[in-house]
Order: structure tokens, then sequence, then C-alpha cells
């Protein structure tokens, strides 16, 4: 299974999107073991979206897709959602 994730930083006011394998993995380097690179500057990150792919390729799609002017709107609302919710993940985001 490949998922593609949402990264929010409170401090920096900024917005990652990647994809792996292993969400709670890729959380945890960016957060602590990267030593360089865009995350390390705007620590800490909490995951604000994930969805599920069965194949690497459509992962890749949809980080690409996110990486569009369409999809920086939808990460707008995602972010928007996390905000209102007093930084809390929403129970619909947390199942993905």
């Amino acid at each position: 299974m490949w998922y593609v994730y949402v990264l929010y930083s409170v401090a920096g006011v900024k917005t990652y999107v990647g994809y792996t394998n292993d969400v709670e993995r890729r959380l945890f380097e960016h957060n602590v073991s990267e030593s360089r690179g865009f995350t390390l500057r705007y620590r800490p990150w909490q995951v604000i979206h994930s969805e599920s792919y069965i194949s690497k390729t459509e992962g890749i799609g949809r980080e690409k897709f996110f990486k569009t002017a369409r999809g920086r709107e939808d990460l707008k609302v995602y972010v928007k959602q996390f905000l209102d919710n007093g930084g809390a993940v929403s129970a619909a985001a947390e199942k993905d």
C-alpha cells in the first residue's frame, strides 16, 4: 500500500506533500532524523491529510496533482479544516 500525505507546519505556515509506503516513518524522518532539506527548516510537522493507493504509480500521480494550481486549492481546504479544528486532524483524515 502506498500513501500520499500532506504535512502542515503551524510554526512555518507551510505545507508539504509526499508519498511513501510508511507514513509514520516518514513523519519521524521529517521531524527528527533528516539533516537537510525543505522540511528541516519548518519543524514540527503534522500530518493533516493522507490517502492510500494500491500502486506506487497512482500515489506519485496524486502527489503530482497536489503540486498543480488545482491541487494547491485542495490543499488550502485541508489546511483550513485543520486550523478550524483547532489544530486537530479530523476523524476522516485519521481514517485514511
